[in-house]
């Protein structure tokens, strides 16, 4: 759904408002967001965890009626986005990517879909995450995990295999040689992961019992994350505007660096509920700049016969980073469980809080590296030109 989301987005949006309309649609995910918390957290009080997925069914429901009454296809009203300053991103010193004049339109011709490395992908993001899952417990033996690894490395040599092979990749490795459209979604991927990374921590920190973590209920939970919906909500448009004025990169690496200032100050100060949900604000302001900046980036940079392949394959990434983050939150919490007095079970330790928000923090100086590429190569750019 997110591909096509943003492709209608291009569609609709002329380029000098693109910005806001990914500002607009990513506000709508934290609303969601929002919602999700407020109604999963009294779900799971009153009627357990397992209501909640049943809950989600009449969502979805509601989804289908929704896009067959209100979502048309108009492929030939497609506008051309190509950014003045992304110009050159995608040319024939490149990555041999023809850029598409304004004459170009979407044609209708059926594709085949790429079935044969939608498995080997599968297959092996699956056999990764299991290995990551595993690795620190004892209900798995060594020779399993060096199974599933085996597993993983022979499925993704595959899937390259496929890949070159493919008429219509999942992934089209061209696009992905262009400097600019990597670092963007590198980028992109390290704010899911690092986002995914908080929402599988933060639950744990607050339901532990005392002195590991605050011993409160799922609905504080939800009321300590809230601060961290609600300013993503309201500062997502405003990213879009902003970016819309000063271009990508500023606001990308804005966002960047308030970003990193929010993980240093949660892997510092987080003893307390009200410190966590003031960190979580300021990441929220941060990640809203970085990802509308991010996929502006993307969208732009990108010609718009090859904007399809392009989004589709920054949700992947993106999906692959929300899955590996908590995965590696969970190794953290599993290497370093202590027990309570007087409490059944075993809990995380705060050393592994600490090694969590520690890991999440370093990793996001990673996308204020790639701003500050992006903003060096376009200035070249400007220059050569």
């Amino acid at each position: 759904m997110f591909p096509i989301a943003f492709g209608i987005i291009r569609d609709q949006f002329p380029r000098e408002k693109l910005a806001i309309g990914v500002g607009v649609f990513s506000s709508m995910f934290a609303a969601g967001s929002v919602v999700g918390l407020a109604l999963g957290a009294n779900i799971i009080e009153n009627f357990g965890w397992r209501a909640t997925f049943f809950s989600v069914v009449f969502v979805a429901i509601g989804l289908w009626f929704i896009i067959r009454r209100y979502i048309e296809d108009n492929q030939d009203s497609a506008y051309v986005m190509q950014s003045p300053e992304l110009s050159n991103s995608l040319d024939s010193t490149d990555n041999n990517i023809k850029v598409p004049d304004e004459t170009d339109t979407i044609t209708n011709n059926t594709k085949n879909i790429d079935i044969k490395g939608t498995i080997a992908l599968a297959v092996t993001i699956s056999s990764f995450l299991l290995v990551l899952s595993y690795s620190q417990t004892d209900d798995i033996e060594n020779s399993q995990i060096a199974l599933f690894l085996s597993v993983a490395t022979i499925s993704l040599f595959l899937f390259i295999i496929i890949e070159k092979r493919s008429k219509s990749p999942l992934v089209n490795f061209k696009l992905m040689t262009n400097k600019m459209i990597l670092s963007a979604n590198i980028i992109l991927v390290i704010a899911f992961l690092a986002m995914f990374t908080v929402f599988q921590t933060i639950p744990v920190l607050v339901r532990s019992p005392q002195p590991l973590g605050f011993g409160e209920s799922v609905i504080t939970t939800a009321q300590i994350q809230l601060p961290f919906m609600i300013v993503f909500l309201l500062f997502a448009p405003s990213s879009g505007f902003i970016v819309s004025k000063l271009g990508n990169v500023k606001p990308t690496l804005i966002g960047s660096i308030v970003s990193a200032i929010g993980f240093f100050s949660l892997f510092m100060f987080h003893s307390t509920g009200i410190l966590v949900a003031t960190n979580l604000a300021v990441v929220a302001a941060g990640l809203s700049l970085m990802q509308v900046g991010g996929f502006n980036i993307i969208l732009q940079s990108t010609p718009r016969k090859f904007s399809g392949i392009s989004l589709g394959m920054t949700v992947l990434f993106n999906l692959i980073g929300a899955s590996v983050g908590p995965a590696i939150a969970g190794i953290y919490m599993q290497a370093n469980q202590v027990f309570v007095k007087g409490v059944i079970g075993s809990f995380p330790s705060p050393d592994s809080y600490n090694l969590i928000f520690f890991t999440i923090a370093l990793t996001s100086l990673v996308p204020i590296a790639l701003s500050i590429f992006i903003k060096k190569k376009l200035s070249y750019q400007v220059l050569v030109e």
